[in-house]
């Protein structure tokens, strides 16, 4: 295709091809890869709500920011690796970052794995840091935990922060 100018919004059918460079503005869907460089924020537009002891659905999940605003004590255990990595698209290699945020619970949050989630040995070696599940409650109360796959229907859970 020969070099065009538009102005206004444009629309493929089939995609683009090429590189995208300079800044970008507005929402992104679907799948980026390679090289992101850069300084921003992230900003999750969809967050989901577990205010009380559940599975968590790989919806919620998907989201990746679950925010708990219980008084009580609140376990939250994640989905299978199967119904995760569906929903997320995942295969070997994918990593993915969730937030729990428990800033406004009066109690604990703790995270649990579920079939084909394993701990990481970071998380196994050293509880009380990378293996810290539990998320306390009010203003300390946010964590980053990551999903790094090992295959299409399995997980490896660590926190990161």
């Amino acid at each position: 295709m020969a070099s065009t100018t538009f102005s206004g919004p444009v629309t493929s059918t089939n995609g683009f091809i090429g590189n995208l460079t300079g800044n970008l503005t507005g929402n992104v869907t679907g799948n980026v890869t390679g090289n992101i460089a850069g300084t921003g924020r992230i900003t999750h537009a969809t967050t989901a709500a577990i205010n009380a002891t559940a599975t968590a659905t790989a919806a919620e999940v998907a989201t990746g920011y679950i925010t708990s605003t219980s008084a009580a004590a609140t376990a939250i255990t994640l989905p299978t690796g199967t119904l995760l990595g569906a929903a997320l698209g995942a295969a070997k290699g994918t990593v993915f970052d969730l937030y729990i945020d428990n800033t406004s619970g009066a109690s604990t949050v703790t995270i649990a794995v579920a079939t084909n989630g394993i701990l990481s040995s970071a998380a196994a070696d050293t509880p009380g840091s990378f293996g810290d599940l539990t998320v306390a409650a009010g203003v300390t109360g946010l964590a980053r935990f990551t999903l790094m796959f090992s295959s299409a229907t399995a997980y490896v859970f660590t926190r990161t922060a």
